[in-house]
């Protein structure tokens, strides 16, 4: 088990390993009620994982202490003072773990136990989220700690890049909304149709029902509108 910072420019392993490690994966689901359905859950994105464990930092050597690579075991409280100051620093740090795990698939001896082993790990980019420490009882040169680490997503702001020209002003005239004042009335001229009328002054021609029902137009009139006629706008 390793806990590096800064892209590994420092980097210490746990020299003494939990008993265990607790992986917490949650979904964000909600729960929202339907007329006619009931009670749906909508599935969001999951939420980050958190890994947490305790141990202690020794302060002396014990048979099951992990050294350093380059061989180096560090004061108890040297590894307390750099864990805050990573925590401090507000930028992430990386916990890497890796070990063997039985594998049921590789089949089982007579005595029903799995032979083979397989390699599992964890290796994210974590943010510390909680670090509690404290001298054991027992053995007052040991540290005993607790830490919760959670996955650190990385994040930031897209570059903005401006737009000059006859291109910006074709993007302005697309985004720019429409505040003209839509007229009450339209005098109805050659070649209009319902259609075409509802398509100029409503932006559908979909909605041209909603004038022949203000006008009071009748089915048969709608294929023969008489020019000159004025027609209200909804």
């Amino acid at each position: 088990m390793f806990l590096s910072f800064n892209n590994q420019e420092e980097v210490f392993r746990f020299p003494v390993n939990p008993e265990k490690v607790e992986v917490k994966d949650n979904g964000e689901s909600k729960s929202y009620t339907v007329p006619g359905l009931g009670e749906i859950n909508a599935i969001l994105h999951p939420k980050l994982t958190e890994i947490s464990f305790n141990s202690f930092f020794p302060g002396r050597v014990y048979p099951f202490v992990h050294r350093d690579a380059k061989g180096d075991l560090k004061l108890p409280i040297d590894y307390v003072n750099k864990i805050k100051e990573w925590m401090e620093s507000g930028k992430p740090v990386r916990f890497v773990l890796t070990g063997l795990v039985p594998d049921p698939l590789s089949g089982t001896d007579k005595g029903n136990v799995v032979r083979g082993m397989r390699t599992f790990g964890i290796n994210m980019a974590a943010s510390i989220e909680s670090f509690d420490w404290n001298t054991a009882s027992g053995s007052p040169e040991d540290i005993e700690f607790s830490i919760t680490l959670k996955r650190y997503v990385f994040f930031g702001a897209r570059k903005v890049v401006p737009v000059k020209g006859k291109k910006a002003a074709s993007v302005q005239k697309k985004i720019r909304p429409d505040d003209r004042k839509k007229p009450a009335t339209y005098t109805v001229a050659k070649g209009d149709s319902m259609w075409s009328i509802a398509q100029k002054l409503l932006g559908s021609g979909s909605r041209h029902g909603e004038i022949q029902k203000l006008n009071g137009i009748k089915d048969h009139e709608v294929r023969k509108l008489a020019v000159g006629r004025v027609l209200k706008i909804p």
